[in-house]
């Protein structure tokens, strides 16, 4: 099995919304436009970003399915939705999401086994779920930190490698050595590593992981873009560049996601920063004083590392 999932930025969307609380598609639909215009090279459409525990199944897969259609082949989009906590709950949403036209369903690390069970009833619980998914069903890994984290062990991840149905893994450790173990088990397979934190991600492309697939993405995708593209052949500048992603990242650390929909409002995007799993009237005039602050930054840093056609 074969699925087109390139190296480079894959951006964890978020959900837009009406005033009325429904899903905001006209605002979707100039996001998806803002990514690609943006030089990312997939899309992670239906995720924790994307407020995934708060959309019923309808809505996950209507909204994987647009963003297929509106991507229209530019880039590819891949999509979890993978929340039920029963084998049979979950063959049902995972093989809903996948008649989206998604290249690959990302499958919930936590949603395989309680957070006190082994890594061998995780597989045992995998071995499951993947037997009752048709053969074309790809699939990837996110390791979602809600509502528990569970980190894959190297050794868990090489049972996934081998069964030949991983394509992607966004690994959210934030830990180097962690990385290059997982690296170094999952080297020759058809399995990819997304690293979702900017703090490791320049040492960890240096030891060769496949790109970045984290929350920043939805603030300046194109200072990713330009980094996972140029870091080898200026690497001074490169640094310079890691170094001042890194410390804006900070503000993840604010009320997300709706950070980041108050920064796409600044872009045209969307009109207001609604969300289901965070109430946006706790968000204040200072932390919109910060974002728009990293906005103006952005904006020049933009400039200073604009590509060269």
């Amino acid at each position: 099995m074969k699925i087109n999932n390139p190296n480079g930025v894959w951006p964890t969307m978020i959900t837009l919304y009406k005033e009325s609380g429904e899903i905001d598609f006209d605002a979707m639909g100039r996001m998806v436009e803002w990514f690609i215009h943006n030089k990312v090279d997939g899309l992670f459409a239906v995720c924790q970003s994307s407020e995934m525990f708060f959309l019923s199944l309808e809505e996950r897969v209507k909204l994987a399915a647009f963003v297929v259609e509106k991507a229209a082949g530019r880039v590819p989009v891949i999509a979890s939705g993978h929340t039920a906590d029963s084998i049979e709950d979950q063959v049902r949403e995972v093989t809903a999401m996948s008649e989206t036209g998604v290249e690959a369903v990302i499958l919930i690390s936590n949603r395989l086994a309680d957070e006190d069970e082994s890594d061998e009833v995780w597989k045992l619980n995998a071995q499951k779920l993947i037997e009752q998914l048709p053969e074309h069903i790809a699939l990837g890994i996110y390791e979602c930190p809600f509502p528990y984290k569970r980190l894959l062990t190297p050794s868990t991840l090489k049972w996934c490698a081998d069964t030949g149905r991983f394509f992607f893994l966004k690994d959210t450790s934030c830990d180097v050595e962690m990385i290059k173990e997982k690296l170094e088990v999952i080297k020759g397979t058809s399995l990819k590593l997304f690293n979702a934190n900017t703090a490791t991600l320049l040492e960890t492309l240096k030891l060769g992981v496949d790109g970045y697939s984290g929350v920043m993405a939805n603030f300046h995708p194109d200072l990713y873009a330009w980094l996972l593209q140029h870091w080898k052949e200026q690497p001074e500048e490169a640094q310079h560049l890691s170094d001042l992603l890194s410390v804006a990242s900070f503000i993840e650390r604010q009320l997300y996601p709706i950070n980041a929909k108050y920064y796409q409002m600044k872009e045209g995007i969307s009109s207001n920063y609604h969300s289901r799993a965070r109430n946006h009237d706790e968000f204040t005039a200072t932390n919109k004083l910060e974002v728009d602050e990293l906005y103006r930054l952005s904006k020049k840093l933009s400039q200073q590392f604009s590509f060269q056609h």
